[in-house]
């Protein structure tokens, strides 16, 4: 395709582009800032286009997976991964810390229960709340895996 037909096909279809990006992001601006940069990257594509391809899906592919490239990258640049192993400072940190007696009193019947579970039940779970993966349990215990 040569590239005034190229400009020309993509030109026409910014209208259709336009309203499928305001499908994907349900905000207009960025709706606009996808727009421009399907555009882009097709326009910077040109030479790997060829006339044996859907024009019209192929570029509306490349807008979908724009846009799915940029919403994993905001998910991940969201995502807090704390590897402290300073448990105390996790535990203060979380919005139930500022009542610390209720935060102890749930604490204290959450081992009020955990005591009235029977001992071959109580003590791998105790294990595991402590750290020890699940295959260092059976270990410990002589117990098979899958138990």
């Amino acid at each position: 395709m040569k590239t005034e037909n190229f400009s020309e096909h993509l030109v026409s279809l910014q209208p259709e582009l336009l309203c499928f990006a305001l499908k994907l992001t349900a905000d207009k601006n960025d709706a606009k800032d996808l727009l421009q940069a399907t555009s882009l990257k097709a326009l910077d594509n040109e030479s790997r286009f060829t006339n044996d391809y859907n024009f019209k899906g192929w570029v509306y592919t490349i807008m979908r997976n724009l846009f799915i490239n940029n919403y994993r990258k905001v998910i991940k640049e969201q995502t807090f991964l704390d590897k402290s192993d300073d448990t105390k400072f996790q535990i203060t940190n979380t919005k139930y810390s500022d009542d610390l007696s209720e935060s102890s009193y749930d604490i204290k019947e959450m081992y009020r229960v955990i005591n009235t579970f029977p001992k071959e039940t109580r003590v791998p779970f105790s294990m595991y709340v402590s750290g020890f993966k699940y295959r260092e349990i059976a270990d410990k215990l002589n117990l098979p895996i899958g138990t």
